[in-house]
């Protein structure tokens, strides 16, 4: 699988990275550790280098997993993890870095991110420049190789960029989530920052394996998602019976044809999930997917009779 360079470091990084929020369980059921830890070895196997993790996904139990999963092959991938938004004073950073290290049996995180801005979840307003000052820290330390930052505004972004440099941006982004390319991405394009979308097919629906009855029990997350409830969820199935013609023409799925839409905008890459091994070989087959400028088009122009009744709140979730 081609890389590409992670923002303006000499880290390369797969189109297409392993997200392991389900490996924590906490949001997710019917997840099984053994096979996702298979999941994570498959995506290796199949050419996806870069694993994607967090220390609040389930309470540090995903970063265990990778850590089992990847630590006997560590030369041959790239970690990155989060620090969350209850963490981000000076000595929470340092003390949240060693705990991901030991937890994921590393020396060194190839990058480093803040999960949410400083206030969000009613955590405690830090600010930014304190916990940029621990990361530089852990950075001139060895610790970790480069920064990045998740769920940031672009002033957010801009105001964090004034304390050091950031190279990746991690935000929801896909087909039916398109908020990210107003201001987000040109401003990344710019200044050389990766894109590392999450939820990248919708938290599933993008695969269309979802009918329109689907319910979801309360303790999975996509019960709360917004693309989930009406009039939005039926916009999406009827979205998807558009979509599915284009990707019978590339003889691929509709998760990998969104896949492939993604990681063909600028400076994105794609974050995406698996629990077992199969489902990791399907989504690595998306990056062999070539979509012609006219594909493109055609994909976007169906997005929009989504995209277009979103809010503007670019939260994906009613938490509430």
């Amino acid at each position: 699988m081609e890389t590409r360079r992670l923002g303006n470091t000499d880290i390369e990084i797969t189109p297409l990275i392993f997200g392991t929020w389900q490996a924590g369980k906490s949001g997710w059921v019917d997840i099984e550790d053994q096979a996702v830890i298979d999941a994570m070895q498959a995506a290796l196997d199949a050419g996806i280098t870069t694993f994607d993790t967090a220390e609040v996904y389930g309470k540090g139990y995903s970063e265990e997993l990778v850590g089992k999963a990847l630590s006997d092959r560590r030369d041959r991938v790239v970690l990155a993890t989060k620090v969350f938004a209850n963490h981000l004073k000076h000595d929470q950073v340092i003390e949240s870095c060693e705990n991901s290290l030991r937890r994921m049996q590393t020396e060194v995180i190839d990058l480093y991110q803040i999960h949410w801005p400083a206030g969000a979840f009613n955590s405690d307003v830090v600010p930014i420049g304190e916990t940029m000052g621990a990361l530089n820290q852990l950075k001139e330390q060895g610790k970790i190789r480069a920064i990045g930052v998740s769920n940031f505004s672009r002033s957010q972004l801009e105001e964090a960029m004034t304390h050091g440099r950031i190279d990746s941006l991690q935000p929801p982004y896909s087909l039916f989530w398109r908020g990210v390319e107003t201001e987000l991405v040109p401003y990344c394009a710019e200044n050389r920052l990766t894109v590392l979308a999450y939820s990248s097919l919708a938290q599933g629906l993008l695969t269309g394996k979802f009918g329109p009855d689907q319910q979801f029990p309360k303790e999975d997350v996509r019960s709360k998602n917004k693309l989930f409830q009406p009039p939005l969820y039926d916009k999406a199935q009827a979205a998807l019976d558009r979509l599915r013609p284009i990707a019978d023409r590339h003889h691929t799925t509709l998760g990998n044809l969104a896949l492939a839409w993604l990681i063909a905008q600028p400076q994105t890459t794609a974050i995406v999930g698996a629990r077992n091994a199969s489902q990791a070989k399907e989504n690595a087959q998306a990056t062999a997917v070539s979509l012609s400028a006219d594909d493109l088009a055609e994909i976007d122009a169906i997005s929009r009779t989504v995209t277009e009744h979103l809010p503007s709140d670019p939260v994906m979730w009613n938490f509430g």
